[in-house]
């Protein structure tokens, strides 16, 4: 009958919390006892302290992963060593483009895998692979400082700021190379239009291609990618 019903208890939300709580093992269950508005409270202030925990640690966090984004540059080799291949004749220059003398040294030759482990990504595919950097996106097309621009597989000294002008083409531009004697030229009919590809004379890296659109005295438009080459002052 209606007057022997048992009413059965209803769990309040706040038993119902710590139940959940002692059954995961939360340390912090012995706050039972507390209200539920307490709990709510408690709550929050672990929410302040985590989120104060993380804005703390936010910028080493991003420091590192800045680190890691930002590749340290490797030592360009010399370009006076010798490596395995035939012997050449090289124009040797001094950091700052004087002109040091001629020397007689052997090509740098490698295999794929070991140009693959020393350059990155960008720089094996344009220089080994022929492969040519979009237009205003690479490192030099821009740059009016000072200094030689060095081979980034081998080192050889290949062109100067001297000969450098703004082509509007997006590629850094050079009417001349520092000397001839340290670049080559081929015939270039990757595309329907024949071009000319300049090459390291010391590697054989891709370095771009040359135009006779260029400026006086020589008419000529060497444009070349920047992951190429190597800045130095």
């Amino acid at each position: 009958m209606a007057g022997d019903r048992k009413v059965r208890k209803v769990p309040s939300s706040l038993s119902l919390i710590c139940a959940s709580l002692r059954h995961r093992s939360i340390s912090f269950c012995p706050f039972d006892k507390c209200s539920l508005s307490q709990l709510v409270r408690l709550d929050c202030v672990r929410l302040i302290v985590v989120t104060r925990r993380a804005l703390l640690l936010t910028p080493f966090a991003l420091a590192g992963l800045y680190a890691l984004w930002i590749r340290k540059e490797r030592p360009l080799p010399d370009a006076a060593a010798d490596g395995a291949g035939p012997s050449v004749a090289l124009v040797l220059f001094s950091d700052n483009g004087e002109r040091v003398g001629i020397r007689q040294v052997k090509q740098l030759v490698k295999s794929d895998a070991d140009w693959q482990r020393e350059l990155t990504a960008e720089e094996f595919l344009a220089a080994r692979k022929g492969g040519t950097e979009r237009a205003y996106t690479g490192q030099y097309w821009n740059t009016h400082k000072p200094g030689l621009y060095r081979c980034v597989c081998c080192g050889n000294a290949l062109f100067r700021s001297a000969e450098k002008f703004d082509s509007d083409t997006g590629w850094p531009s050079f009417w001349a190379p520092a000397a001839p004697e340290n670049i080559e030229t081929r015939p270039d009919n990757s595309l329907a239009e024949p071009r000319v590809e300049v090459l390291c004379k010391k590697c054989e890296a891709h370095l771009g291609h040359v135009f006779n659109d260029g400026p006086a005295p020589t008419g000529l438009r060497y444009c070349l990618n920047s992951v190429a080459l190597r800045l130095v002052a």
